[in-house]
């Protein structure tokens, strides 16, 4: 059976207090008999506090982005190895603004994925098809593609690493709204195209979230949906009751 999965990306909010009150609180707050893993994704300059406090806790921490080099003169980025170095053993790689904003493209996306591997990091993948694309019907040749180019160069073992986050980028922040059956949909699509290249066995174990602005009122019945193994959860996670509100409806 498939790990149910709530994520919580601050993206670039929260200082290291308020990262470590936040984290708290989610703490304080989840079902001790929840079987749903509770990830939380603080900035990189939080990253160590918020692993110190979740210690012992059912609380995750992942890091937002990594470089693909090990060391070198990339001022203003951070290795694997520097993420794993604050206690942190997950993280999220090609999220939407990443590829929007600082162009990167699925080449690139590959070479961290491989260094992520091989440090040994969990990788939380994300993807998705922007609003002209989904417009002009080519969604499932887009995420195809996306899929192909970052990720089928590995052997079926990798996946046990690798949970997948589709962001439907045209229903955030653009006024169109997508269904629960538009996220099934596409959910049974990546699952199948999982199947076709690696096999039902490795297709049936890999955790899809949706990433397409999951609240507490939407939340139950998006994660109803049979490909739907839980959600990555943006502006909702940073208010400690509506994340918590996400974690029980998964």
């Amino acid at each position: 059976m498939r790990t149910k999965i709530v994520a919580g990306n601050w993206k670039m909010n929260k200082n290291v207090s308020e990262s470590k009150s936040l984290t708290l609180d989610i703490i304080a707050n989840l079902n001790a008999q929840s079987q749903t893993r509770v990830i939380v994704s603080p900035p990189a300059t939080n990253l160590a506090t918020v692993a110190d406090t979740a210690q012992g806790s059912k609380v995750e921490v992942a890091a937002q982005n990594m470089h693909q080099a090990t060391s070198g003169a990339y001022t203003g980025e951070i290795s694997a190895d520097m993420i794993k170095s604050t206690g942190v053993e997950i993280v999220i790689l090609g999220h939407s603004e990443r590829r929007e904003y600082f162009h990167e493209n699925d080449a690139l996306l590959a070479e961290k994925v491989n260094a992520a591997l091989a440090a040994k990091l969990e990788i939380i993948f994300c993807f998705g098809e922007k609003l002209e694309e989904r417009k002009a019907g080519k969604h499932f040749e887009v995420v195809k593609s996306q899929l192909s180019n970052a990720l089928f160069h590995l052997n079926a073992d990798a996946w046990k690493s690798i949970i997948l986050a589709y962001e439907p980028v045209w229903a955030i922040g653009t006024g169109e709204t997508a269904s629960p059956e538009q996220a099934q949909e596409m959910h049974a699509f990546i699952r199948q195209t999982l199947t076709e290249k690696y096999g039902t066995a490795v297709a049936e174990s890999v955790s899809i979230l949706y990433g397409g602005s999951v609240k507490p009122e939407n939340a139950v019945e998006i994660f109803s949906k049979p490909d739907v193994d839980g959600g990555l959860i943006g502006g909702a996670s940073l208010k400690a009751a509506d994340f918590i509100a996400i974690v029980n409806a998964a």
